[in-house]
């Protein structure tokens, strides 16, 4: 199915449901029935107060976000963090991990744990330095968390290009040391994703979605749909191998204003798992 068809299919499955029931807005969008779920990277909304991306996430009907800590700083209070829970809860939205935090230190590696286990969650999705992984392997095994390292694409070759690299690193460590798949930044360093999902896909702990224009250092984001990545077959492989973590989307394009193009690449993804589901309508 061409790309543009996708897209309308999800644009109409929305009004057609919406038509059907005769909903007042705001119209919540149909059960996509699957393990995973959409969910939205808070970097996405770095230009963005955390109103701004609650008003959003609710437009779109996305119920999970990934905490930053532009968002939620670090060093924030028990007061300040249940403060935020309660934004969230108030716009039915569940924040499930933090992230992507850097850590240069070990002392950065415990700030991080800690900041997890008072916001309530149990995955992190960081960027340590690679001497920093015994550490971080120790402080899995402390917490019982899940720890998904934030692959970075060409634009940062000693901060885990591509999926491949984050396994290299993590296959003898603590199971519960794995990645963050970006498919945009897998893709831009040669790789393809839906490859690196099927090979990797026990140490999948979360997705950011993205689409993009080349396989190179050179390709850009743009709005899913609008690249070169197979989203058919990527939603086809996340049934195949039973992923039930989120798949967040990080949109990078026209970051001062993002929303026409956070509706557009959200409503393309559902379309597709909509229209690759096999389920009648």
């Amino acid at each position: 199915m061409k790309k543009i068809e996708l897209l309308f299919c999800g644009l109409l499955l929305s009004f057609v449901v919406a038509a059907q029931n005769n909903r007042p807005d705001p119209q919540p969008a149909p059960d996509t029935y699957e393990k995973f779920k959409v969910g939205m990277a808070g970097y996405t909304f770095a230009n963005f107060d955390l109103d701004k991306t609650l008003e959003t996430l609710e437009k779109c009907d996305v119920k999970y976000l990934c905490i930053k800590d532009f968002h939620l700083p670090l060093n924030s209070t028990e007061e300040q963090i249940a403060a935020f829970h309660a934004k969230l809860k108030a716009k039915g939205i569940t924040g499930y991990a933090v992230g992507p935090i850097y850590m240069y230190t070990e002392a950065d590696v415990d700030r991080a744990f800690e900041y997890a286990r008072k916001v309530g969650v149990d995955l992190i999705v960081g960027v340590p330095l690679q001497n920093l992984l015994p550490y971080v392997d120790k402080k899995v095994k402390e917490y019982d968390f899940k720890y998904a390292i934030h692959l970075h694409g060409p634009d940062m070759p000693d901060k885990y290009p591509d999926a491949e690299d984050v396994w290299n690193h993590v296959k003898d460590l603590d199971p519960r040391i794995g990645m963050c798949l970006d498919i945009g930044h897998d893709t831009r360093n040669g790789k393809n994703p839906v490859a690196d999902l099927k090979k990797y896909h026990k140490r999948v702990f979360d997705m950011h979605i993205k689409d993009v224009t080349a396989p190179t250092k050179q390709g850009y984001s743009v709005e899913i749909g609008r690249g070169i990545i197979d989203f058919p077959a990527l939603v086809k492989m996340l049934r195949k191998v039973g992923y039930d973590g989120k798949c967040s989307l990080e949109h990078e394009r026209n970051m001062k204003d993002p929303f026409i193009g956070i509706a557009e690449s959200i409503g393309y993804f559902r379309g597709v798992i909509a229209t690759t589901s096999g389920r009648k309508k």
